[in-house]
């Protein structure tokens, strides 16, 4: 059994956005040949994607060949907009959430859906939390590692974040909008290196703000197996050591103690990476994730995971499906798999 907690999609077609609230930058689909379309921001080509970023059939057999049993739908993070003026944030939101509704409500025992929120408005972000908890039965949103000049930290997202304790949502946090991108032109740079750092910033913020110490009960992922941040925390608790005038200021909790706390997908590559990961974080805090359908995601979701000798059958079933259930909040009943 698997459940892959890291999957993007888009529906096949959307209002012209930039007709739509009456200024550029957002992302529209040209479907320039059967079954690809081009993902281009006013004039200028962003991503190639195929079928399998907006057809449910497509994707159900490409689970069937690699046993996947569910997948967790989010939305492709370049449509966050957290630039855009808040209230047509608010309404693409709607549009994407009320999407990945429907896909769930069509095949509710092949797929999950993570909505996503307006996160430069807490208020607004709030009420679509809400919506997408209540009214679309999902389990919990996903956002991105920072909100334009706002890290994880800051009151206006942490607003967000009591929010979706108090409502027992999960929060999946995923890179995006990479810094010193003007420093990282050539070699895909800004995947390669620019995502693990963002990635190791947002659980940062969260640990050194203070976030998890305050919002114990808040269930919080990272993507990408938390970036850079597995391989850095022995840096980063040897700072708060040694300085804790820079580091300690909002939260006097060694960083270690945190971990376990939250929970990183899986998708780190390489075997001796995936046994640190459990090592560090402890196998129930490890979930399959594969970022289907891209090119950086692992192409047969879980086969890592199954590759491993050292793991247990019981260590692979935790990494597989059940840290995923306990962060969705699920059963296997309750998310359409049967035992």
């Amino acid at each position: 059994m698997k459940i892959d907690l890291h999957t993007h999609m888009l529906p096949k077609e959307w209002p012209d956005l930039r007709e739509r609230y009456g200024y550029g930058g957002f992302v529209r689909l040209d479907h320039h040949k059967r079954c690809c379309a081009r993902m281009i921001i006013d004039d200028t080509f962003f991503r190639e994607i195929q079928d399998d970023c907006w057809s449910p059939v497509r994707r159900m057999r490409d689970c069937d060949e690699t046993g996947v049993s569910v997948q967790v739908l989010s939305t492709v993070p370049v449509m966050f907009c957290y630039w855009a003026k808040a209230d047509d944030a608010h309404d693409l939101s709607q549009l994407l959430n009320d999407h990945l509704a429907g896909v769930v409500r069509d095949h509710p025992t092949r797929f999950v859906a993570l909505g996503t929120l307006p996160m430069q408005s807490p208020d607004l972000a709030i009420r679509e939390l809400e919506r997408c908890v209540g009214d679309l039965n999902m389990p919990g949103v996903q956002i991105g590692s920072h909100v334009n000049d706002w890290n994880l930290d800051v009151p206006e997202v942490v607003t967000v974040l009591e929010a979706a304790e108090q409502l027992g949502a999960c929060v999946f946090v995923h890179p995006w909008d990479m810094m010193s991108r003007d420093r990282m032109k050539k070699y895909w740079l800004p995947w390669l290196v620019g995502m693990p750092a963002e990635t190791a910033l947002a659980i940062c913020s969260v640990i050194f703000g203070g976030v998890l110490a305050r919002l114990p009960n808040l269930r919080i992922a990272f993507a990408h197996g938390g970036g850079a941040f597995p391989g850095t925390v022995g840096r980063i608790e040897h700072g708060f050591n040694v300085r804790p005038d820079l580091c300690a200021v909002d939260c006097d909790i060694n960083p270690r103690e945190f971990l376990g706390k939250f929970w990183v997908d899986s998708l780190v590559h390489d075997p001796e990476a995936l046994r640190s990961l459990v090592r560090l974080m402890g196998a129930k805090r490890v979930a399959l994730g594969s970022d289907y359908p891209f090119p950086l995601g692992e192409a047969r979701p879980g086969e890592l995971i199954e590759s491993m000798d050292g793991f247990s059958a019981a260590i692979k079933d935790r990494l597989l499906f059940r840290s995923a259930l306990e962060f969705l909040n699920r059963t296997q009943e309750t998310i359409g798999v049967q035992s």
